[in-house]
């Protein structure tokens, strides 16, 4: 193996684990080796390992990390037990990559916040949106339409998710094993909440928050809930500048399709961007750009073809670049933190409480 490959220990091989990360790392073998998966479900490890070529098993991260050298662990776990579980991998003084969100409570998020900063590294958070090829290349348009000015300001930004198909056929793949699940040990609930409305709040971040985030992204900086209809199909925001902007969440549903998008708006155009279901393989969104300049100018349509890399793929190369000091973390511990706040305020005008 190359010496200027990154070392990549996984945390955790279910569902998630294989068929959205580690198959994707395993692909990047000019870049990365996985040297070793950590797995409660031995049977489902060793299955795991002789699929993928990873050549140490442990049982627990503990084993992993004091018996081998690593540059970045991979933990894909339920994110309602990354507050008993991040803190200890932080420890290690590698980066660390988990699942969204960063936690099921904003007390927990911040106690991994904290972690984060005394451990020397970072924490990334999988937004895998944030990594979609269109995603990125509408970022950049965004970015360079508001310096150039040519069509305006912001106006607006809009995010419609419709429920749907969001696998994708992606787990065909998967490896099962015959180990019963182990007991696990969970964080505690938030204290601001009762029960009922806690579990409102953890369905919420469990299938919204990459919205909340990726809204965050495109408005590029923080916005506070306005409104929340009362049957919580629409969540309208609006942006320290000033600008509104919506999510509109399930209203209708699919069976077999995904058909996510987001509209950046400003006065004289648009960016739109149209994301596939998060398993989806090879298949990158699509963007519009849409010009309008006035003065008898005539108005541009572009669509670019976009490289053939879906979002998990690009998710982990981009770890890679940041473990490599390439570049930042597409998603760091404190913005993650935002969003469980902002979700936080969601549930507070949803539920009243």
């Amino acid at each position: 193996m190359s010496s200027n490959k990154v070392r990549i220990g996984f945390v955790g091989v279910g569902g998630m684990g294989q068929c959205a990360h580690l198959k994707n790392y395993a692909a990047l073998s000019d870049r990365c080796e996985v040297v070793a998966i950590a797995e409660l479900r031995a049977d489902m490890a060793r299955g795991v390992a002789a699929r993928y070529g990873v050549p140490k098993v442990y049982r627990t991260h503990e084993e992993l990390l004091a018996k081998e050298k690593v540059d970045g662990i991979v933990a894909s776990q339920q994110f309602t037990r990354h507050g008993v579980l991040v803190p200890e991998l932080l420890r290690a003084g590698v980066p660390v990559f988990t699942e969204k969100p960063l936690a099921g409570s904003v007390a927990v998020g911040e106690t991994i916040v904290e972690a984060v900063a005394k451990s020397g590294t970072f924490l990334m958070v999988g937004y895998h949106k944030r990594s979609d090829p269109a995603t990125q290349y509408a970022k950049e348009q965004i970015r360079a339409l508001q310096q150039s000015g040519e069509i305006g300001a912001m106006t607006y930004v809009r995010i419609l998710m419709p429920a749907g198909d969001w696998v994708a056929n992606g787990f065909s793949d998967l490896v099962h094993g015959t180990d019963p699940a182990p007991p696990l040990q969970w964080d505690p609930p938030a204290t601001d909440m009762s029960a009922e409305v806690f579990k409102e709040y953890i369905s919420f971040v469990n299938y919204y928050i990459h919205q909340v985030n990726l809204m965050r992204h495109l408005l590029g900086g923080d916005y506070t809930v306005k409104y929340v209809d009362p049957t919580s199909r629409i969540l309208v925001g609006q942006a320290a500048s000033g600008i509104p902007c919506s999510i509109e969440m399930s209203p209708y549903v699919t069976t077999i399709d995904w058909q996510e998008e987001a509209l950046v708006a400003f006065e004289r155009g648009y960016v739109k961007i149209t994301l596939p279901a998060p398993l989806a393989s090879n298949r990158p969104g699509s963007v519009e750009v849409f010009k309008d300049p006035g003065q008898g100018a005539t108005p541009t349509r572009t669509v670019p073809q976009l490289p053939w890399v879906h979002a998990m793929r690009q998710q982990a190369m981009n770890f890679i670049a940041a473990i490599q000091g390439e570049r930042l973390p597409t998603c760091d511990a404190a913005t993650a933190l935002k969003d469980l706040q902002t979700a936080r305020e969601f549930i507070r005008l949803r539920c009243g409480a």
